[in-house]
């Protein structure tokens, strides 16, 4: 069978479908789409009908029944997106430009207050669901480095340290350290209180890469005043969080509202609750790796089903992710997306998702050099 080419007129056609179905949410019959044209292009009726049988040969549409009008398929939505982006990339203009300006002002405002890398992807969550009707998912990176905004100690029992670690981005970190010597309050509070008078706005890998070269280097020195800190240093005071990435999630809602029917629905649900397939689903299609110029969304329509994915997660043909990498700074902050029925307005969900991947850098300022 030979590979069936989109021209002019069928490409005019299945956009028209396309759009009407989003619009609707019916099955588009041949009159609609006359009259979506009103003639303008000069596609009589019987031309319509011809192309949009050419269309469902091609598996771009599909016809619930025999008499009903046409659906636009998975490969259609996929190939309205390849057209929607290849306009914008062959345009001066770039997605983010194309966003209206009422828009792109519900989005600032939406993030008024907002004041680290956690409260952005919180808000991003929150922000996208109320956009697209759908999920809102905000993943933070597991690669990025977190900067010390403040450090604490408290002596819990003999060997025993309690050390407490705010980041930058609003988390805080406990942990229990054991101590091989013992180490007095007055040592605590020396070793707190030189990590966050010379280190505070340093990533940890570099606090600790430069602790142990200052004592290395210093050594008589630190260790009359410091060798609290070298121990404390040792014992993970200053240990990255090896745990599972966060994941805001909002819009659930929003699905159950959808038209799929319940079983699948169901399924779909119980796979996107559980938030590690969450993750592995935007990790497999979003690289939080790019370019730190490039922000570039991908949209995938049919979701599940893929390699690195894992076999709980069913197939989901009826659901379209839109996602993009989001910085702080220079720095890997993590993903926003969104997940939605693919009857959604792409065009301006991409560009959503395109602007508020960028806005990350403008409303947080980056990190202190």
């Amino acid at each position: 069978m030979h590979e069936f080419r989109v021209g002019p007129r069928e490409r005019l056609v299945l956009t028209a479908i396309i759009e009407i179905y989003i619009a609707t949410g019916e099955p588009v019959s041949s009159q609609a789409v006359a009259r979506y044209f009103e003639n303008r292009e000069g596609l009589s009726s019987a031309t319509i009908r011809n192309v949009m049988a050419s269309l469902g040969d091609a598996g771009l549409l599909d016809q619930p029944h025999t008499s009903a009008g046409r659906l636009p398929t998975p490969m259609a939505f996929r190939y309205h997106v390849a057209q929607l982006q290849q306009a914008a990339h062959g345009s001066s203009a770039a997605p983010i430009g194309q966003l209206s300006e009422q828009r792109r002002e519900q989005i600032e405002e939406s993030f008024s207050g907002v004041n680290s890398p956690l409260q952005y992807l919180e808000r991003t969550s929150h922000v996208l669901a109320l956009l697209s009707s759908g999920l809102g998912v905000a993943v933070a990176s597991a690669t990025a480095s977190p900067i010390l905004e403040h450090i604490h100690f408290s002596r819990l029992a003999t060997g025993r340290v309690l050390a407490v670690l705010v980041t930058r981005a609003g988390s805080v970190q406990d942990r229990i350290l054991t101590i091989d010597r013992e180490l007095s309050y007055n040592d605590l509070e020396l070793a707190a209180r030189y990590l966050n008078e010379n280190f505070r706005g340093w990533v940890l890998d570099r606090i600790r890469t430069e602790v142990s070269r200052r004592i290395e280097a210093e050594r008589a020195e630190y260790q009359s005043r410091l060798h609290a800190l070298e121990e404390l240093c040792r014992q993970g005071a200053l240990a990255a969080d090896a745990s599972s990435p966060l994941i805001y999630v909002e819009g659930m809602a929003n699905l159950l509202a959808g038209e799929l029917d319940r079983e699948r629905l169901r399924q779909m649900l119980v796979a996107l609750e559980a938030k590690q397939r969450l993750v592995e689903l935007l990790n497999a299609y979003v690289d939080v790796r790019q370019d730190v110029q490039q922000h570039e969304v991908r949209v995938v329509v049919g979701l599940g089903g893929i390699e690195g994915v894992g076999e709980s997660m069913p197939a989901m043909p009826d659901l379209v992710l839109v996602g993009a990498p989001t910085r702080f700074g220079a720095e890997s902050m993590g993903t926003v997306a969104v997940i939605a029925p693919t009857r959604m307005q792409y065009q301006e969900m991409i560009q959503a998702v395109s602007y508020i991947a960028r806005l990350s850098e403008r409303v947080l300022e980056g990190p202190p050099q």
